[in-house]
């Protein structure tokens, strides 16, 4: 009997290695803290359909997925912001050619505390509270009185990985303006929201899909006194608002295998039709069901 059992121990362990392992494809998909909530939707979804691909999501900003992408340890780096030059250069030094995909359009919105009398705000403005020679430091130097605030605004912004963060500079400051000094600096979107939530003084920034109830979107205009456009998927779709985007998705060199298959499922009507539940616009007109 002992016999026996001592020989079924060693017998079953390697009969279990001798089975034939399941083939399993994983594709790597890293950046963007403003696509990472699609792009987990977009993995899901499609790992419903094809149990045989597992799509691996994670955030931790633009700068972050692009630095993945140079580095190759990702298949497909997300970005709120497109990439720079001297990044596209380095990649293609480390060997990867990045290709471009523009998956959606997204409008960077303002928020701003339920208390807050503001209806709408033009760039300048914004420039004027975000920017280093900050003229406006208080909510009254815009003629507004904030319930529940000391009058000083609370700045809030991203962290400089963020893709939202190069954006929001590039289309508030100019290529060359610089942030003021004392934002206060999160990590994620909805950091942002939930600050701006909780903070009567305080204004913030991230894309649409982020908004809730709890907080209100400013109205922008590109000119003081000029009309003012909302934030939703049509005007970040039409560019008529003044900080729409698009977002992308990069690959190294034309996609191949069932990272084209993936990506051509994203730019199909199913996976647009995801990316506008998620409160985003599409690339196109699209037929969801």
């Amino acid at each position: 009997m002992k016999k026996l059992l001592i020989s079924l121990v060693i017998a079953i362990p390697l009969l279990i290695s001798s089975l034939p392992a399941e083939a399993r494809v994983e594709i790597q998909n890293k950046g963007s803290d403003t696509l990472v909530n699609v792009a987990q939707a977009w993995a899901e979804e499609y790992g419903k359909m094809h149990s045989d691909i597992a799509v691996a999501v994670s955030g931790g900003g633009s700068g972050t997925g692009i630095a993945a992408m140079i580095n190759g340890t990702v298949d497909i780096a997300n970005a709120s912001r497109k990439m720079k030059k001297k990044e596209i250069d380095l990649a293609r030094k480390h060997g990867h050619d990045p290709i471009e995909f523009v998956v959606g359009y997204d409008a960077l919105a303002v928020f701003l505390n339920h208390n807050n009398p503001a209806k709408s705000l033009s760039i300048a403005q914004l420039a004027s509270i975000y920017g280093r020679k900050n003229t406006q430091k208080k909510w009254s130097d815009l003629g507004l009185s904030v319930p529940g605030c000391k009058d000083e605004i609370v700045v809030v912004s991203r962290q400089n990985n963020s893709g939202t963060y190069a954006y929001f500079k590039t289309a508030i400051l100019g290529k060359k303006g610089k942030y003021r000094m004392g934002t206060l600096d999160m990590h994620g979107s909805k950091d942002v929201v939930d600050l701006v939530e909780k903070t009567p003084c305080a204004i913030g920034y991230s894309g649409l899909a982020y908004a809730t109830e709890h907080v209100k979107m400013a109205c922008i205009s590109t000119d003081d006194g000029g009309p003012c456009i909302n934030p939703s998927e049509k005007t970040a779709s039409d560019q008529s608002y003044p900080i729409a985007r698009p977002l992308f998705m990069y690959t190294s060199g034309q996609p191949q295998g069932e990272i084209k298959k993936y990506m051509d499922w994203i730019l199909s009507d199913e996976g647009q039709c995801i990316i506008m539940k998620k409160g985003y616009a599409p690339v196109r007109d699209v037929t969801c069901k």
